[in-house]
């Protein structure tokens, strides 16, 4: 019966899918996307990437040009000797100045504009490719940070793509590509372009100034909360989940990612009162959470509600197809 309920649903639902942009937008955003290519004092040489922001000034991130003792980019195939740098160590964000960039610059958007479920795309170079390489997704956290929104999207990204762009359905630059959390099933945060534009006031420094410590670079019970729920809730350490979340949500009882991982852990731990209590409060707080709404689905289920269970099975198929099918497959496997 619960098969055959799924398919009903999913037949009359137009299941969401990452948004996947046409290939003439990809193709000209994708000109915005340089390579960083930086020697260290060590000897040995990094690879990243970055934006073209402003005349002569790309983004990337602080930790790819640390430590540099000369840094280049490549446009078009020729590598152009940066001048300068412009940083902001703690949020990992700097500028670099490159004079006679040959590309377009792209559009910044607002990353705190950003909703849920909303479609994103990151481009790069990962892995000294030779050529940019880009991966679609959707917003899946907010984190509300120093006046702007550090993004959680699914839209991956591996090891020398940092300082990369993340732009929105209409090619705006929102976000730039900056770290994951260790493990298989990582999570994928970018920094928000409002630190960006920010640091286009601030005065530049030369390549070699000393750098500091980004702030998830420090020990782990010093990371920001968003990043200390990370490892307990995919090893299922529930009990440190809750309490982390359960501070979260006392020191920040209006961000919506405490709750909803206070409610995880609350599920897991079988207070299905307090779990769907709190589940309510994230979705009053944003209808379009979209893992809120498969514990919510999770509960109905469990609890006998078939007109609940529908209703959150079907908005879960417009928001996350592929959420709403590993429900499918959870519930399905309590048969």
């Amino acid at each position: 019966m619960k098969r055959l309920l799924f398919a009903l649903l999913f037949f009359g639902v137009t299941m969401s899918a990452q948004a996947v942009p046409v290939d003439e937008l990809l193709h000209k955003v994708s000109k915005h996307v340089v390579k960083v290519n930086v020697a260290l004092a060590n000897g040995r040489f990094g690879s990243g990437s970055g934006v073209v922001i402003a005349k002569d000034r790309i983004v990337t991130n602080c930790h790819v040009v640390a430590n540099a003792l000369g840094i280049s980019v490549t446009v078009n195939g020729t590598a152009l000797q940066a001048t300068a740098i412009t940083p902001d160590w703690y949020h990992d964000v700097c500028l670099v100045k490159v004079e006679g960039i040959d590309a377009p610059i792209a559009t910044m958007g607002s990353s705190k504009a950003l909703q849920y479920e909303q479609p994103v795309f990151a481009i790069g170079y990962p892995n000294f490719s030779p050529a940019p390489v880009s991966t679609s997704g959707q917003v899946k956290g907010l984190f509300k940070m120093d006046d702007s929104v550090i993004i959680r999207a699914s839209s991956t990204f591996r090891l020398g793509a940092s300082g990369g762009g993340v732009f929105d359905e209409q090619g705006h630059l929102v976000g730039v590509i900056t770290l994951k959390s260790p493990g298989r099933h990582a999570y994928y945060y970018n920094m928000p372009v409002e630190w960006v534009k920010t640091l286009l006031s601030h005065p530049e420094q030369a390549i070699n100034a000393t750098p500091s410590p980004a702030f998830w670079a420090g020990p782990a019970d010093q990371w920001p909360f968003f990043m200390r729920v990370v490892h307990p809730y995919l090893t299922g350490n529930w009990s440190s989940l809750h309490s982390i979340a359960a501070d979260w949500a006392s020191k920040e009882p209006e961000n919506i990612e405490a709750w909803f991982y206070l409610a995880a852990a609350e599920y897991a731990i079988k207070d299905r009162q307090n779990a769907q209590a709190h589940l309510e409060k994230v979705m009053q707080m944003d209808a379009m959470h979209s893992q809120a709404i498969y514990y919510l689905a999770l509960i109905a289920e469990e609890t006998g509600r078939a007109i609940d269970l529908q209703t959150n099975i079907a908005l879960l198929a417009k928001l996350d197809g592929a959420a709403a099918k590993k429900l499918q497959l959870e519930i399905d496997s309590r048969d």
